[in-house]
């Protein structure tokens, strides 16, 4: 039989095996212990953002998984476009305005959205409602990756498995 976690404290690893379970309530994860990844003065732009990084949690290395609640006024990322990795994106609950160089898109759940690497269309995702919006985030991890971001003096790059933050004019974060 599969083993199926309901319960938080549960879900660390399968006793049996030492594996993570097979199938866990996605509620039930623990959120990202780190709020944003993002060099201050941009980490203090995640307030009401709460991720939780399923494909992490199972140990999912070619592709990342995220369910990402948030709360009125928040926003997903700093707008921004990948060079190597595709994104994508299905709404489970609200109504998040979705930001692209070509306009904004009022979504709903049921919607998705898709943002293919290399193309350079920056996207981001902003609850403007009163209430949650609730949202996964899948995206491939190809190595190498490169995130233009239009809106702010920042660009980060991919490097063995980490992100490096930069100025556009190349000075480190």
């Amino acid at each position: 039989m599969l083993n199926l976690c309901e319960e938080a404290d549960t879900m660390s690893c399968d006793a049996s095996t030492g594996n993570p379970p097979i199938a866990v309530s996605a509620a039930a994860v623990p959120s990202r212990s780190v709020r944003s990844v993002y060099p201050a003065p941009f980490s203090d732009r995640f307030d009401g953002r709460d991720k939780k990084a399923l494909g992490n949690f199972f140990g999912l290395t070619n592709f990342g998984v995220n369910l990402t609640r948030l709360a009125p006024r928040a926003i997903s990322a700093l707008r921004h476009a990948h060079s190597r990795q595709d994104e994508f994106i299905y709404v489970l609950e609200g109504h998040p305005t979705l930001h692209t160089d070509v306009g904004t898109l009022q979504l709903a759940p049921g919607m998705c959205a898709g943002f293919k690497a290399g193309t350079g269309n920056a996207h981001q995702i902003e609850n403007r409602s009163a209430s949650d919006v609730l949202y996964l985030e899948i995206g491939d991890r190809t190595p190498g990756d490169e995130v233009r971001y239009p809106d702010d003096d920042l660009v980060a790059r991919e490097s063995n498995g980490k992100w490096c933050f930069f100025d556009k004019d190349g000075t480190p974060y």
